[in-house]
């Protein structure tokens, strides 16, 4: 379900940012912010134990109040993240579905690829989304046959 419409420059009207993937925001320094149950329900996703998967995964967050993701070392970049893909993906918090739709990093625009859309073309947009990711997996099927 889309997050509220993001209104981001003067006239732009109501838009819905559609993630392309890029990665951008999952390389960007700051807290990835673990809600209440959201630690619970990635250590189940990735089949851990709640105890293990905090001291290995997670961090006090900068201003002390939660739990955020780690950094993978040297780098911004989340734990998480694998090459392109999110390991997490299934059960990524409500912070990183949200993005750039529910809050924004300053900057954000120079290195996020999303594509802004008109609110009244989302379910368009969305249903053509869900068609080539059908059609990519059925494809890879067809080469693993």
């Amino acid at each position: 379900m889309p997050g509220p419409p993001a209104k981001d420059e003067p006239g732009e009207g109501d838009v819905y940012y559609v993630c392309q993937r890029c990665t951008n925001c999952c390389k960007w320094p700051g807290d990835v912010v673990l809600e209440n149950g959201e630690t619970e329900a990635i250590a189940k996703f990735l089949g851990m134990d709640l105890l293990e998967f905090t001291e290995r995964y997670t961090r006090l967050r900068e201003n002390r109040t939660g739990l955020s993701l780690i950094e993978k070392e040297g780098s911004h970049e989340c734990i998480m993240l694998e090459g392109a893909d999110c390991r997490i993906q299934a059960a990524k918090p409500k912070q990183c579905a949200g993005f750039p739709n529910t809050w924004k990093f300053p900057g954000w625009r120079k290195v996020c690829e999303a594509i802004p859309v008109p609110m009244s073309d989302l379910q368009e947009v969305q249903h053509q989304q869900r068609e080539t990711h059908h059609s990519c997996y059925h494809a890879n099927d067809d080469m693993n046959e």
